[in-house]
Parts: structure tokens; sequence; C-alpha cells
């Protein structure tokens, strides 16, 4: 365990690897907390320098009273990251944690020298639906959303598993404030201006039955990118590494080898 004060907020955060190979840092979606990349780290390129956080209001990270905006979420990796010395970074991304990314790459190309951008958008959803899930949560509890959302997350045969309920757990345990504060920055995010900007290399990924963000969506927002290319792992939900790790694995390990000299 290992915590950094970065941007006013006490961030949970794991450093593996290398400590003088190429960083690769990792952003985790809405509901989840670092371990979101347990499955896929063991089968990426050995002697890279591997960080992963918690985002505020998840995990082992403080929860500040919300709502939070995209900005403080960017704020607080590039505190972060900053603290870490870290430079030329590959970011990978997934969902909020993609839109992250991309407020993080077009502010600070220094420390984002190319960007995964997984399951995500410029835009996601709309402000009322945010706000629906807000006050269900509010009123009810994050255990009263748990189904629709894992039916999102994942492909209905991975639902049949039983490998769901521990993702179901990881969700329904995250701190209500800390969840809605992110929902309420999701809701009034538009990262479009920002994704227009970016010059570095960006690998796109989706997957194919995701129904928090669709490919079609998630393809849109990658076209925007002068530099980006974009791949859909068939038959999976909005966590592809959780049901396909090895495909992810594979995208993700092609891309370091494509932006080594970035």
């Amino acid at each position: 365990m290992r915590i950094i004060s970065a941007n006013g907020v006490v961030h949970h955060m794991r450093e593996e690897g290398d400590p003088a190979g190429r960083p690769i840092v990792f952003a985790n979606s809405l509901g989840t907390d670092l371990r979101l990349w347990d499955n896929v780290l063991p089968l990426l390129p050995v002697g890279m320098r591997v960080i992963r956080f918690d985002m505020r209001g998840h995990g082992l990270s403080d929860v500040p009273a919300g709502p939070y905006q995209m900005g403080d979420l960017v704020d607080d990796s590039e505190a972060l990251l900053d603290a870490l010395d870290v430079r030329g970074a590959l970011f990978v991304g997934l969902s909020i944690g993609g839109m992250i990314g991309m407020g993080l790459a077009a502010r600070r190309p220094d420390i984002v020298g190319a960007l995964v951008l997984s399951n995500t958008a410029a835009a996601m959803g709309t402000a009322d639906m945010w706000q629906a899930r807000i006050d269900a949560v509010k009123t009810n509890g994050l255990e009263s959303i748990a189904d629709s959302v894992m039916q999102r997350w994942f492909s209905p045969a991975f639902g049949r598993t039983p490998e769901l309920t521990a993702w179901r757990n990881m969700m329904v345990r995250t701190a209500p404030e800390g969840y809605t504060g992110c929902c309420a920055a999701i809701a009034h995010a538009d990262m479009t201006a920002q994704v227009a900007s970016l010059t570095q290399p960006v690998l796109g990924i989706a997957g194919e039955m995701d129904g928090a963000s669709p490919p079609d969506l998630v393809e849109d927002t990658i076209r925007r990118i002068k530099h980006a290319r974009f791949a859909t792992i068939p038959a999976v939900g909005h966590l592809p590494h959780a049901e396909a790790p090895q495909a992810f694995a594979h995208l993700i390990t092609d891309f370091i080898e494509e932006t080594t000299h970035v």
C-alpha cells in the first residue's frame, strides 16, 4: 500500500515493475478501484514502470464532499503524476478514466506521451440520465442500481459466471459520495475540444456488447483524433479486459511497441 497526497486529496496508489522503465499509468472506471487491472497486468511486457491509483471517492483514496467536476479529477491525476516525476507515460484510461486521460493529455503532453482510451467517449450520457442515477443512489443506495449496471458492464455469458459477484461487490462497496460525485463529473463533462487538440498517438478500444459506451460512441470520439486507431473486442462489454484479458493485453502490447520511441 502506498499513499500520496495530491491536489489536497489522499490517494491510494500502487507502483510495480521496473522503476527505471517506461511509465504506464492505469486509471479506473466509475465504481471500481485499482484492482480493475489485476488480470491484464501479468500479460503486458516486462520492464515497464506500472502505476495505478484509486481516483477520488473510490477504493482506499479520500472521499471529498461532492459533487466533483472533471477538472478536479484531471487536477488529481496531474498532481499525482507530478509527485511521482512521471514523464512520457502511456496513459490507459477506461470509461471515466479515459475522460481523465483526455483532459490530462491535452493539458500536459509532457506527462502523457501516448494514450489508450478504452470504453469511453468525449461525452457520455445526458445530464438528466446521470442525475436520475445520483438520485437513485442517494435515496436507495448503490445496491438499488447494481444489477442494471452489471448488465451494461458485461456480456450475458460473463454475467452467468461466478466472477460477476466480485465485480458487483466492488461496485456496491464504493463510497456513495464518491460514486455520485464522479457521476456529476461525467454528467457535465464534454471533452470534445480536448480530444480535437490531441497530438499524441492514441489507441481506442471498444467492447462489442458494451451497454455503457457502445462501440459507435467510442469510435466517434477516436475518429476525431489525428493520430489514432480503433479496435473492437468481440463478445465483451464495458470492461473488456475482465472478459478477454488476452485480447486486451495483445492490443496494449502492440501499441506499446508502436510507441516505444514516442
